[in-house]
């Protein structure tokens, strides 16, 4: 180190003590704040009722004490907020006495004489009279000068206009415990120093936030506000997850006031990657955005009606079923669902309903018919065709309402009610009793007291069977819907419209929904198709939605949640080439096949990627056929491993290998299996020599050590090393993305297993890219 650097060193470590000394000031004072506030909660919440008025004798008393109760809760509430803003603000002080800031910019504004020093940490720091900023959040509009430009010509974007000028130095830290460990001057967006430091660690059961490591091309994603649909296609390993959670955290703080994390929503692939992101936002001082799974909405939808199918059952039944003489037909059925087309005759039959067709349920009462489905099919079709069929279904809906009603008060005197009061508990003579009383009844100016108790005993019994009618009627169960969604197979749409084998394709999936089993393939256009015609608010609370692993979305998935979330924003992130399922099925995905002219529309390419070492890439990009733009981040390592065994040495093999990888020291292992059903098979298999986990669809959380995890709940997931359990399984040329998908979960070593001789999608990938080890 020269003399220039040393002094460089010792002034930028005498600041950071100094940043760190005013950090411990803020965090004593807090630490007092929070302290009072806590025992103010306590208190309040001990005291409650003691500092309320409750009085209800008298109209007037009851409202002053509801008066009273609204505003004790009110100050309760506030203090708890307070409370949860000073305990946030904490936890974000102690992130940064740990590492204050990652990068320095000197910036010379335009017309101006004075050069500003900027410091960039997950968080803004003032200085004591609260005057100047010893640290600058990463997502304010001056630091994107660090993650857009060298020193040189440079300029940022603020809500006045552009602001230029010139850097004058760009400087990077890796401080850890309040000492720098590294710094670099750079004149690139982020140093490989860096990124080495960053990359070269190992693979965590979290995700890590990059806002050190943000390079150009994602910081573009980040800050975009423009536009209402962000496309991003990144590589395997291009951080587009870790920049989409960024994104998220940016808009939070853009908005801050407008938006909060309620707003946002989250659709990621499976319940596993939910808790793999779960301490981003956290890490960076914001709440986590609402996360579902698309399976768990559709669940939502339709699972009280059906069993319904789970993409990764569906996956499971492509992967191994294929002697299974529907298999063909279900897999032309699942691509021609999973298209634009099928929305279009969807569409078209709902136009037809309109005229006629639609198809109801008979109500039933003590088992005969009560209103008959030819009579509300009457009363339906006498309404205007002008009125939206759910506008006329809400009509239909009120009018047997009111039937039922009607019918309730003529039922009252009828035999049976008499025969079940006769059977009714103690309990509900007393409640009848204590109306009764509530009225004024039971004294001795009244005459007529029995009379009065039948009447209201009568009232009960009918309700009570009255009720799962009202329910039927109100939850509009009167419609008969997997019939009205079977009845669409039946139409005649043109021959050029449908696939060749669509009268097989209609007679599996009667079978299928008579079973009241829902293929994954029909539950977007089942409840597409029901929402058509009993209508459903469209969600305005949600701004924005953010679509991981969006590959594995069809158009018609697409179009159905463009219709549930129309006012919002949306970040869709995928890879073509990790396209499993589409992959199988050759369907199209809404990434190939998002088509619009709309200015309002932005497409990234993150073609560089960072997960794997040089090695790993080199080898993996060769399974693809654009494999050839994929560059790999020059960080070294070995060569991945072919192991030729057979069925009788393979578990050795494998056990032999997790202890290799274990004495290198690495923490997270995965053995990466093709079915859930070898998953299950190899965990039984190894786990008397080897202590690991299984990973299966449910799974919440997985940890460290060896996991053992089916193909397709690996997605966005990453590990120091995988082991591909045996890899002779993948045959089939549509595998190949489910293949390629595997091999890029390895950050460090990847080893693949052959029990069977050598993978057929490997043979045109070069052979100096990988090594081969015999253990016959």
């Amino acid at each position: 180190m020269s003399e220039w650097q040393s002094k460089d060193w010792q002034m930028e470590q005498k600041r950071v003590h100094s940043v760190v000394s005013e950090i411990d000031n803020k965090i004593n004072r807090l630490k007092k704040n929070t302290g009072s506030v806590t025992s103010d909660v306590l208190e309040l919440r001990k005291t409650f009722w003691e500092d309320v008025t409750v009085n209800l004798d008298e109209p007037d008393d009851m409202i002053e004490t509801a008066a009273s109760i609204k505003q004790q809760a009110e100050l309760l509430s506030e203090r708890e907020r307070t409370h949860r803003q000073l305990d946030q603000q904490l936890k974000t002080l102690v992130r940064l006495r740990y590492s204050p800031y990652f990068g320095r910019i000197d910036f010379l504004e335009e017309g101006e004489k004075a050069v500003d020093t900027v410091y960039l940490g997950i968080a803004s720091l003032m200085d004591q009279q609260d005057e100047n900023f010893l640290i600058y959040d990463w997502r304010a509009p001056i630091s994107s000068l660090y993650y857009d430009y060298p020193p040189g010509p440079a300029q940022y974007q603020t809500p006045a206009g552009v602001i230029q000028g010139e850097m004058k130095l760009k400087r990077q830290f890796i401080i850890r415990a309040a000492e720098i460990k590294g710094m670099f001057d750079t004149g690139v967006t982020i140093g490989d120093e860096m990124l080495q430091e960053v990359l070269g660690a190992g693979a965590s059961t979290q995700m890590k936030s990059i806002v050190a490591t943000i390079q150009r091309e994602q910081n573009a994603i980040i800050r975009n506000e423009k536009s209402k649909y962000l496309i991003v296609q990144g590589v395997a390993g291009s951080g587009k997850t870790s920049a989409a959670l960024q994104r998220v955290a940016f808009l939070l703080y853009r908005y801050r006031g407008t938006i909060s994390s309620e707003n946002i929503m989250l659709f990621s692939p499976n319940p596993l990657f939910n808790s793999y992101v779960a301490t981003v936002l956290p890490e960076l001082g914001e709440e986590n955005m609402q996360q579902a799974t698309f399976q768990e909405y559709l669940y939502q939808r339709i699972g009280k009606n059906f069993a319904v199918e789970d993409p990764f059952m569906q996956m499971e039944y492509l992967l191994k079923q294929e002697e299974d003489p529907d298999y063909w037909i279900r897999l032309e059925g699942i691509r021609f669902k999973a298209s634009l087309q099928f929305k279009d005759i969807i569409d078209q039959y709902t136009r037809n309903l309109s005229a006629d067709g639609l198809i109801f349920r008979d109500l039933t009462f003590r088992g005969e018919t009560f209103i008959s489905r030819r009579d509300i099919h009457q009363y339906f079709y006498s309404l205007d065709q002008s009125i939206s069929i759910p506008n006329r279904i809400q009509l239909v809906k009120e009018w047997l309402l009111r039937e039922l009603k009607s019918a309730m008060k003529r039922e009252r005197t009828r035999s049976w009610v008499e025969e079940e009061i006769q059977f009714l508990d103690k309990e509900d003579y007393m409640e009848a009793f204590k109306q009764l009383q509530k009225k004024q009844r039971f004294s001795e100016a009244t005459f007529d007291d029995f009379e009065r108790e039948q009447r209201l005993l009568s009232e009960m019994v009918v309700k009570q069977r009255f009720k799962p009618l009202f329910s039927m009627v109100k939850n509009l169960k009167f419609i008969d819907m997997p019939q009205i969604y079977l009845q669409l197979f039946n139409g005649d749409y043109g021959a050029n419209e449908l696939p060749p084998k669509w009268p097989q394709i209609s007679r599996l999936t009667a079978k299928q929904i008579n079973d009241r089993v829902m293929p994954y393939e029909d539950a977007v256009p089942y409840a597409y198709l029901q929402d058509l015609i009993e209508g459903r608010k469209a969600s305005t609370a949600i701004r924005h939605i953010f679509i991981d692993e969006a590959q594995d979305y069809s158009p018609f998935q697409f179009a159905f949640i463009h219709r549930l979330f129309p006012y919002s924003k949306m970040t869709l992130l995928g890879d073509y080439n990790q396209a499993i399922f589409s992959g199988v099925t050759e369907a199209e995905t809404v990434i190939n096949g998002f088509a619009t002219a709309e200015e309002d529309l932005a497409t990234f390419y993150l073609t560089k990627t960072y997960r794997s070492t040089k090695e790993i890439v080199e080898f993996t990009k060769a399974l693809i056929p654009e494999g050839g733009k994929i560059e790999p981040f020059n960080r070294s390592g070995k060569k991945p491993v072919v192991t030729l065994t057979d069925r009788m040495r393979l578990h050795d093999s494998i056990i032999e290998r997790i202890n290799e990888l274990q004495a290198e020291g690495y923490q997270t292992i995965a053995i990466i299996c093709r079915t859930s059903e070898e998953s299950k098979q190899a965990f039984k298999a190894l786990r008397k020599e080897v202590q690991l986990h299984l990973i299966e669809k449910g799974t919440l959380t997985y940890e460290k050590g060896v996991n053992v995890i089916p193909s397709y709940l690996a997605k966005g997931i990453e590990f120091d090393a995988v082991i591909l359990y045996d890899i002779s399984q993948y045959k089939r040329e549509r595998e190949r993305k489910l293949f390629y998908t595997v091999c890029t979960r390895a950050m460090h070593e990847l080893h693949l297993m052959a029990a069977s001789g050598m993978n057929a999608l490997m043979n045109n990938i070069p052979q100096e890219t990988y090594r081969i080890e015999k253990k016959i």
